[in-house]
C-alpha cells in the first residue's frame, strides 16, 4: 500500500467462470500513453512531476523487494488530482525469486527493456530506472530512444552507443535535464542510479538546471561503446577530444596518418654490373634459315633451266614460270628477313 501504487483490494477464483480475478483501485484520469497520444509531447515540469511520483513508488516497490519489471506510459496513471499511481504488477515478482522465469526469457514491453534484460538476463531494481528514463525519454522529446524493429535491433543499437541527448532532439528541454535522463539510460547498470530516490532527486534538480552529481559533459554525453572500448588505446582507433569548452564531446574515428613508404635497403659500394646486350628473340635464326632457302631456290632454279635447255617452246615456258615463281619467292623471304631484322 503507497500512495504511488495502485491498489489491490482482493483477488481469486471465479467459481462461475473458473477465471481468476483480481480487484484493484480505480484511478479517473488518464495514463501517461493515452497523454502522448493527445499532445505528443509534455511540457519538461509536468513530465518530471509524473516521473518523480512514479520514482516514489519504484522506490518503495523495491524496498519490498519487488521488481516491476513492465514500467511503460500504458502503466503510470495520473488521476484527476494530479496523483501518478504505478499500475499492472501483472508480471511483477520478488527480486529474490529467480526461478519463476527460466534464463534467457524476457518478460516486458521490448521498447522498455534495458539492455541486459533484451541479453536474456536476469531483472533487477535498476531494470525497472531503465524502463522509467525511456518513458522520460517519451514524454519530453515525443519519441523513444532507439527506433528497433525487433528485439535484436534493439540490443545491437543498445550497445552500439546511447542515444541523441533530449536537448539537441528539443533545445527547450534543460541541458541538465537531459544529462539526468542520459544516466538513467545508461547500458551499465552499475552506471544508473543507485535508487529510485536518487533519479527522483536528480531529475527536480535537472529541471532547476543542476547536473546530476559528479556528471560533466564528459561523463555522461560520449560514454564509450562495448565496440570502441576494446579498440581505445590501439593503433587502429583515435578519439577526437572536444572543439572547445562547454560543448559535448562526440566521439569519432579519425583517419591515421598513412605509413611512410619502405625504402629499398641500400647496396653496397660495388662495380656497376657489366651491360646487358638486349638479344632480338629469334631475329639471327630466321635471317639464317632465309638464306638458306634462297640459296636453295636459286639452286633449283639452275639445274631446271640447265635440264630444260633445247626441249622446244614448250620448254621455254615452263622455265619462265619456274623463273617467276623463284623471284616471287625470293622477294617474299626477303620482305620476311627485313621485318625480323629491324
Amino acid at each position: 500500500m503507497h500512495p504511488n501504487i495502485v491498489q489491490v483490494f482482493d483477488f481469486g477464483l471465479d467459481e462461475s467462470t473458473h477465471r481468476n480475478f483480481i480487484v484493484m483501485e480505480f484511478v479517473d484520469g488518464q495514463s501517461c500513453a493515452e497523454m502522448l497520444r493527445d499532445q505528443q509531447t509534455l511540457p519538461p515540469d509536468e513530465a518530471v512531476e509524473i516521473l518523480a511520483q512514479s520514482c516514489k513508488g519504484l522506490d518503495y516497490a523495491h524496498r519490498n523487494g519487488v521488481v516491476h519489471r513492465d514500467v511503460k506510459p500504458g502503466n503510470l496513471l495520473r488521476g484527476r488530482e494530479g496523483m501518478v499511481k504505478l499500475a499492472d504488477f501483472g508480471i511483477a515478482k520478488a527480486a529474490e525469486d529467480s526461478d519463476i522465469t527460466k534464463v534467457g526469457s524476457v518478460l516486458g514491453t521490448a521498447a522498455y527493456l534495458a539492455p541486459e534484460q533484451a541479453r536474456g538476463e536476469a531483472a533487477g531494481p535498476s531494470s525497472d530506472l531503465y524502463a522509467l528514463g525511456v518513458v522520460a525519454y517519451q514524454l519530453l522529446a515525443g519519441r523513444l530512444p532507439y527506433d528497433a524493429g525487433s528485439l535484436t535491433d534493439l540490443a545491437r543499437l543498445q550497445e552500439t552507443g546511447p542515444p541523441p541527448r533530449l536537448d539537441e532532439v528539443d533545445p527547450a528541454i534543460p541541458s541538465a535535464l537531459a544529462l539526468a535522463v542520459a544516466r538513467a539510460l545508461h547500458r551499465d547498470p552499475e552506471q544508473r542510479y543507485a535508487d529510485a530516490a536518487e533519479m527522483e532527486t536528480a531529475l527536480r534538480n535537472g529541471l532547476r538546471g543542476r547536473a546530476p552529481a559528479g556528471a560533466t559533459e564528459a561523463t555522461w554525453a560520449a560514454e564509450d561503446t562495448a565496440a570502441t572500448r576494446m579498440l581505445t588505446g590501439t593503433s587502429a582507433t583515435r578519439v577526437a577530444p572536444p572543439t572547445s569548452p562547454g560543448t559535448r564531446p562526440h566521439q569519432r574515428l579519425e583517419p591515421l596518418d598513412e605509413p611512410a613508404p619502405r625504402r629499398a635497403p641500400a647496396r653496397r659500394a660495388s662495380a656497376p654490373p657489366p651491360a646487358r646486350k638486349k638479344k632480338k628473340s629469334g631475329s639471327g635464326t630466321r635471317l639464317f634459315v632465309g638464306l638458306l632457302v634462297v640459296l636453295a631456290l636459286a639452286a633449283a632454279g639452275i639445274v631446271g633451266y640447265q635440264a630444260l635447255e633445247g626441249s622446244g617452246s614448250k620448254s621455254v615456258q615452263l622455265r619462265e614460270d619456274v623463273r617467276g615463281n623463284v623471284n616471287n619467292a625470293i622477294e617474299e623471304l626477303r620482305g620476311l628477313i627485313d621485318d625480323n631484322t629491324q
